[in-house]
C-alpha cells in the first residue's frame, strides 16, 4: 500500500504544479529561479521527452495504459525489493500524470527549464522527474541483483 500511496504523492505533486503552472502564467512566460541556470518556464509538450513524437497523442495514451498496466502487474506479483517497489511507484506517478495532461488537455504541461552552461536543457516536470529517476532506480537495482547473482555463483 505504501508504494501507492508513493505513486499517489508523486501524481499529486505533478498535477498540483501543472496547475498552478496554467492557472498563474502565461503560456512563454519565464520567471528565474537562479539566473542563467534555473527558471519556470510555461511550455506545452505534444510529443514525448526532449519533444520528439509530436502530435501522437492517441499513440503515447494507448503506450501509457500498457505501460501502467505492467507496472501495476510486477509491482503485485513479482516485485519484492523496497528498491525496485519504489522505482515501479516513482514510474507508475509519472506515467499517470503526463497521461492525464494527455487525456484531457491534449498536451502535458512543462515548467522547469535548466541552461547548462549555454545549453538550454529541454523543458520538463514533477512527472518526468519521477519517470526518471523511477528508471534510473530500476537500472541500479538491476545491476545490484545481477553483481549479487554473480557473487553467489563464484
Amino acid at each position: 500500500m505504501f508504494y501507492y500511496l508513493l505513486a499517489l504523492l508523486m501524481f499529486a505533486a505533478d498535477q498540483a504544479t501543472k496547475w498552478m503552472i496554467v492557472k498563474k502564467m502565461d503560456l512563454g512566460q519565464s520567471i528565474p529561479v537562479i539566473d542563467q541556470v534555473l527558471y519556470i518556464t510555461s511550455h506545452r509538450n505534444r510529443g514525448a521527452a526532449f519533444g520528439i513524437l509530436q502530435d501522437q497523442r492517441y499513440f503515447f495514451i494507448i503506450i501509457t495504459i500498457i505501460v501502467v498496466g505492467a507496472v501495476i502487474y510486477y509491482l503485485q506479483k513479482h516485485a519484492t525489493d523496497r528498491l525496485l517497489k519504489t522505482a515501479l511507484a516513482l514510474v507508475l506517478g509519472g506515467a499517470l500524470g503526463n497521461f492525464i495532461d494527455r487525456l484531457l488537455r491534449g498536451e502535458v504541461v512543462d515548467f522547469v527549464d535548466v541552461y547548462i552552461g549555454s545549453y538550454d536543457f529541454p523543458i520538463f516536470n514533477v512527472a518526468d522527474s519521477a519517470l526518471v529517476i523511477g528508471v534510473g532506480l530500476i537500472f541500479i537495482q538491476s545491476f545490484m541483483e545481477s553483481k549479487q547473482k554473480e557473487t553467489e555463483n563464484e
